[in-house]
């Protein structure tokens, strides 16, 4: 038996004897070879690091894969919170309406500014944005789900901002309603989609 602090050699060597019997543990409940190994690698680092402790009668493995259970649940509760945010941005992007006179006054530096962004982030500023299309729409068309397409909407807005806050300073963290900036400057030669503004 082990106390809590940091394990001994045999424990260790336990743990990694059977890596490939807790991957595959993992793996399958949560469909994704990635997100197990992640949950999976994140379980070895909070063990190495803060150690455990074995209860009595039981063995490492048994013991690491009580750690697993419990690292599933977690991952499940982050998932389902996520999920949740997810949800509300889609709806708030669907339902959202625009202000005429706030469409008027958007610094025109958002439409040079796209071709500047990841071409996907570009496309959907465009058509949720700009041609006012619904987010469900666009996923569909997209062959992804509402939530998706609610987080590359959101990923999106936060580059784009990024980039407006980089091309026009002070301008853009006014809201852009009286834009002086200068349009962003382009790099001779071809422009290369995603990459960052001069």
């Amino acid at each position: 038996m082990t106390e809590t602090g940091a394990l001994n050699d045999e424990v260790v060597r336990a743990l990694v004897d059977n890596h490939r019997q807790f991957l595959a543990f993992v793996e399958r409940r949560v469909g994704s070879r990635a997100i197990a190994e992640e949950i999976l690698q994140a379980a070895f680092v909070r063990t190495l690091e803060k150690g455990g402790a074995l209860e009595e009668g039981e063995g490492a493995v048994a013991w690491f894969y009580r750690l697993l259970r419990n690292a599933l649940v977690d991952h499940y509760r982050r998932q389902a919170a996520e999920g949740r945010a997810l949800e509300r941005e889609a709806r708030e992007s669907v339902v959202a309406t625009e202000d005429p006179e706030l469409k008027q006054a958007v610094c025109a530096c958002v439409g040079e500014l796209l071709p500047t962004l990841k071409p996907e982030y570009a496309d959907i500023l465009r058509r949720v944005d700009l041609e006012e299309r619904g987010v469900p729409d666009v996923a569909r068309e997209d062959g992804i789900t509402a939530n998706n397409a609610g987080v590359r909407l959101y990923r999106a807005r936060q580059a784009l901002k990024k980039q407006l806050e980089r091309s026009c300073g002070t301008c853009a963290s006014h809201g852009c309603l009286d834009c002086s900036c200068k349009p962003p400057r382009q790099a001779a030669g071809p422009t290369v989609p995603g990459a960052p503004v001069a």
